[in-house]
């Protein structure tokens, strides 16, 4: 593979209590890639901050938000026409959460709430593609409902559907969060807590399982980096 760069839109903030200790989530996301030949420029979306054109990097990075995309915001219009400016330069991309669901809603696809509650803590995603059983971190309440048309769903769990989607050689999204530590989700949870179901984060406050961290990380890596 030959080095390539990066463009990590940034989407919303980590809560600011954690940022000292862990960053912002495109400090994550770096270190997720870190074992790939990648440099990574950021642009904070959610801030107004965007990318001149789909094509000043070689691949792109969305990243989770605290945000619906159905929201009324000014910078997530902007956003979903962005994606398909880079779907149509057919600049790889790959979202994760609010990634994962703003890539959808831009190409023709629906997300709202999942009248069934929150995801939240270590989850079991069953992947068809490669037959894998995956434990990731889960936080949200927000669904892909429909998925647009000609993506394929290659990852689901007991409680969403289209958990992760492929959009052939262009596209591919997640939507629990591979770039979470477990000791980082712990410190979100306390920190978010009034969001969720009291019980939900009796349950999810402690993370005592093996995630599939690595296995997503060589993923998205391989999948961002290869040549096409």
């Amino acid at each position: 593979m030959t080095a390539k760069t990066i463009g990590i839109l940034v989407t919303g903030h980590s809560p600011a209590e954690l940022a000292s200790e862990y960053g912002n989530y495109a400090d994550m996301f770096a270190a997720l890639l870190g074992d790939f030949d990648f440099s990574f420029k950021r642009y904070f979306v959610v801030d107004g901050e965007f990318p001149q054109s789909p094509t000043e990097v070689d691949g792109w990075l969305l990243t989770g938000s605290k945000f619906g995309v159905y929201e009324d915001h000014d910078w997530i219009r902007k956003l979903e026409d962005f994606i398909r400016q880079v779907h149509a330069a057919k600049v790889p991309m790959v979202g994760i959460c609010f990634g994962h669901q703003v890539m959808a809603k831009a190409l023709g696809g629906h997300v709202e709430k999942f009248k069934g509650g929150w995801s939240a803590g270590p989850v079991t995603y069953k992947r068809s593609d490669t037959g894998e059983e995956q434990v990731l971190l889960a936080w949200h309440q927000d669904q892909v409902i429909k998925v647009p048309e000609g993506a394929e769903v290659v990852g689901k769990t007991d409680t969403c559907e289209n958990a992760v989607i492929r959009y052939g050689d262009w596209g591919l999204s997640y939507q629990p969060h591979p770039e979470f530590s477990p000791r980082f989700f712990e410190g979100l949870a306390e920190a978010r807590k009034a969001a969720i179901p009291e019980p939900l984060f009796e349950k999810v406050k402690k993370v005592d399982v093996s995630i599939a961290t690595d296995r997503i990380a060589q993923e998205i890596g391989e999948f961002l980096g290869r040549d096409r």
